[in-house]
């Protein structure tokens, strides 16, 4: 599953008039970068989410002869979590599921990253040591155990009250792998129509494996930002 339905305002003018996943990076839409990334690695049933300027994107599809799913999200934006669930019939069945944000791009290799999900594991999160100021915990097994904001000191697990330097303190990179179990989960621990699959990651890592996967020599760009659109076009030469 591709995420292409966020209103990208950090972009803004560029998604005053386009959505993000369309946003051109060297040529070519971001959109275009992951879907032909995750088909290059053997992945041929897609499915993407549209709400901002969903028409669109689905010209887009279309046009280039994208064979995909499409998650109609236009009635409601329903954020990570709450986009994964309303895109169930497309996703649920008997082996794990990547997901994958539209805005993110890097030189992980996918069959590497499909290798790490191990069965019982509800999701397999890929992590580096990259700086940012919001850290996800991780015990030294790997498990997930609570996220921390170092700007403003704020800690949540539950685990209860938890001290962030005794865990491996880790970036998250927008690109998960997740059982399909998980959607008896989201029901299990309440999770409704709207929510963020991080927000439901900080619950269910109490009752379900949640581990972290780190890619050696991981380079990432989040071009979520004007700046880093700029500093794409090197960033793909140089991948």
């Amino acid at each position: 599953m591709i995420f292409a339905a966020g209103l990208g305002t950090r972009l803004k003018p560029l998604t005053d008039t386009t959505p993000k996943a369309l946003v051109p990076v060297s040529g070519k839409p971001l959109l275009g970068h992951v879907l032909e990334k995750l088909m290059g690695a053997g992945y041929d049933d897609i499915t993407v989410n549209v709400h901002h300027f969903p028409d669109q994107i689905i010209s887009f599809l279309a046009d280039n002869h994208y064979r995909v799913h499409i998650s109609d999200e236009r009635d409601l934006l329903r954020e990570t979590g709450g986009g994964i669930r309303f895109a169930r019939p497309y996703l649920d069945g008997s082996e794990p599921f990547l997901v994958h944000n539209v805005d993110i791009l890097s030189n992980l290799d996918l069959y590497w990253f499909r290798a790490q999900h191990h069965e019982g594991d509800l999701a397999t999160l890929l992590v580096s040591e990259r700086k940012t100021q919001r850290y996800l915990l991780f015990d030294d097994d790997g498990l997930l155990r609570g996220w921390t904001n170092i700007a403003t000191g704020e800690v949540r697990s539950p685990f209860g009250s938890i001290d962030p330097k005794k865990y491996n303190m880790l970036a998250f990179s927008g690109i998960h792998c997740i059982s399909p179990e998980v959607f008896s989960a989201f029901e299990d621990y309440g999770f409704g129509e709207r929510f963020s699959i991080m927000d439901f990651y900080l619950r269910a890592c109490a009752g379900y494996p949640v581990r972290a996967a780190v890619y050696p020599g991981l380079k990432l760009l989040d071009v979520g930002k004007p700046d880093a659109l700029a500093a794409a076009d090197v960033f793909l030469r140089e991948m």
